[in-house]
């Protein structure tokens, strides 16, 4: 093989290594400077921001800002949409339409349309691609296409401290309460008591909890053990790593 050949080839690996570099870089310095936040807002002028809170580039549509309210320290993953209004640049009166209490998080993909009051309590974690609305479409015209329709709005209340799974879909009029587990591609509608774990579509109660009795029906695995205080994540590194005198023996 000719020795220019090589060399040649060397220079290219070399070129798209230094290319992807750059490009990768490039692309931090992009997220992180179209990153939203309450000292950054960019273009976005939300009723309130609060303290810690990031909305990750790029996102995804957001309109009548004016009307959303978002807690601190709130995390908001990319390509997320929230909407106030049915579409944008509507004057929707003095009361905020849609509100994010301290420590929401919403994942990557998620969309919360609030064309009535939506509101989701603090410390609530939505997982990707989850879809929070107060609307729906209509059918009662058998004879007019569906989109043409008005649609119906029914305002969304979702309690502190829940999860909610991938792809879940909370629809109009849907209340959930504390600390509610809403499993990956339910479908949720109507009122969910505190301390419930729903799943299906539509969304039934699977699991709940009894102040005497406990969850019921019983939890099939054991509760995780907390993380003693003092513990630093490089001791706990350790402890996972497997020992040598663990490791499979010669014998």
């Amino acid at each position: 093989m000719p020795k220019n050949w090589n060399a040649c080839s060397s220079l290219a690996a070399w070129r798209r290594r230094a290319v992807s570099r750059a490009v990768h870089r490039g692309w931090r310095w992009v997220q992180e400077s179209g990153a939203v936040t309450a000292e950054h807002p960019g273009g976005l002028r939300f009723g309130r921001i609060g303290e810690g809170t990031r909305l990750a580039f790029p996102q995804g549509t957001v309109f009548g800002e004016p009307w959303i309210e978002l807690g601190a320290h709130c995390v908001i993953g990319e390509q997320v949409t929230l909407t106030a209004g049915l579409m944008p640049d509507l004057d929707l009166g003095a009361e905020p339409i849609l509100t994010l209490g301290d420590g929401v998080v919403l994942g990557r993909g998620s969309h919360v349309v609030a064309d009535t009051r939506v509101t989701i309590g603090s410390d609530t974690y939505c997982g990707p691609y989850v879809y929070i609305t107060s609307t729906n479409h209509s059918y009662d015209d058998p004879h007019e296409p569906v989109g043409k329709q008005w649609p119906r709005m029914e305002p969304v209340a979702i309690g502190p401290g829940c999860w909610i799974g991938t792809g879940a879909v909370i629809l109009p009029g849907a209340v959930l309460g504390r600390n509610v587990v809403v499993a990956a591609g339910a479908v949720v509608r109507g009122e969910v008591p505190d301390h419930a774990v729903v799943a299906g579509a539509p969304a039934r109660v699977v699991r709940s909890w009894d102040p005497e009795k406990g969850w019921q029906p019983p939890l099939r695995t054991p509760a995780p053990v907390p993380i003693p205080s003092g513990v630093t994540p490089e001791q706990l590194l350790s402890l996972a790593e497997p020992s040598e005198a663990s490791g499979p023996s010669g014998d």
